[in-house]
C-alpha cells in the first residue's frame, strides 16, 4: 500500500475524526495528520511562536525527531500562507499598544522626554514621516488612441468575401417580399400654427422682443 501525500491529506482532512482517518489511511499518515492539526491550532494561539518554538513544542509533545516536527512545521505553513503577513501585522498592533501605553503614562508623569521618544517611535512603526503617494499629472497622462475600422480582422475574424454585394441582394430580396415597405421623402411639416393660435407669436419674434 503506498503512502498518499501527507500535505494533500492534510488539506482535504485536516479536521476529520480519528476514525475515519484510520479507515482512509495508514497509522503513520493519521499520526501525522493528529499532530499537524494540534499545531495548527497552536500556531493560531501564538501567532508570534518561532520555528524553534514550534519545533521545540511539538517534539515535547509527541516522541518525534527534528526533522520530522520541520516536517510538520513546513505542512503547517503551507495550511496558512498568511502566518507570516498575520503575525507581522499582530506584532504591530502590540507594538502599538505598548508604545500608546507608555506615552499615557509618561504623560501622567509630565515626562515629556518619554513622551517624544514613545510619539516618534509611534510615527516610525506607522510611517507617518512618509509623504502620501502623488497621483499622476494630468499632463503625463497619455490617453490611448482609437482607430475606427469595419474591418473584422481586427477582431480576429475573416472578413465575408463580397459582404456589400451580399448586403444589397437581401434588401432588395426583402423589400420586394414586405410590398407594404415603402421609402419616403422629408416634407416640410404646415401646421397652420397662425390659424390654431391665432393670439400667439413665434418663439423667434418674442426672443428678438427680448432683446
Amino acid at each position: 500500500m503506498s503512502i498518499p501525500n501527507a500535505v494533500e491529506v492534510c488539506r482535504a482532512d485536516l479536521f476529520t475524526k480519528r476514525d475515519e482517518l484510520e479507515q482512509r489511511y495508514p497509522q503513520i499518515i493519521v499520526d501525522k495528520v493528529l499532530r499537524v492539526r494540534e499545531m495548527y491550532n497552536w500556531f493560531i494561539a501564538n501567532p508570534d511562536g518561532t520555528d524553534r518554538e514550534f519545533v521545540n513544542e511539538v517534539c515535547q509533545r509527541h516522541p518525534i525527531s527534528k526533522v520530522t516536527a520541520y516536517s510538520d512545521l513546513a505542512i503547517v505553513k503551507t495550511l496558512l500562507p498568511t502566518l507570516g503577513q498575520a503575525s507581522r501585522d499582530f506584532h504591530r498592533w502590540r507594538t502599538n499598544e505598548m508604545l500608546m501605553n507608555t506615552f499615557k503614562m509618561a504623560e501622567k508623569r509630565k515626562d515629556t522626554k518619554t513622551m517624544e521618544r514613545a510619539a516618534t517611535a509611534y510615527g516610525k512603526l506607522n510611517r507617518v514621516d512618509l509623504e502620501d503617494e502623488q497621483a499622476m499629472p494630468y499632463d503625463m497622462i497619455v490617453p490611448q488612441h482609437f482607430t475606427a475600422t469595419d474591418d473584422p480582422r481586427t477582431l480576429g475574424i475573416e472578413p465575408i468575401p463580397n459582404i456589400q454585394e451580399k448586403i444589397s441582394a437581401m434588401i432588395e430580396k426583402y423589400r420586394k417580399e414586405t410590398i407594404d415597405i415603402e421609402d419616403v421623402e422629408f416634407e416640410e411639416y404646415d401646421l397652420e400654427l397662425d390659424t390654431l393660435f391665432p393670439d400667439s407669436k413665434p418663439e423667434a419674434d418674442n426672443e428678438e422682443s427680448l432683446l
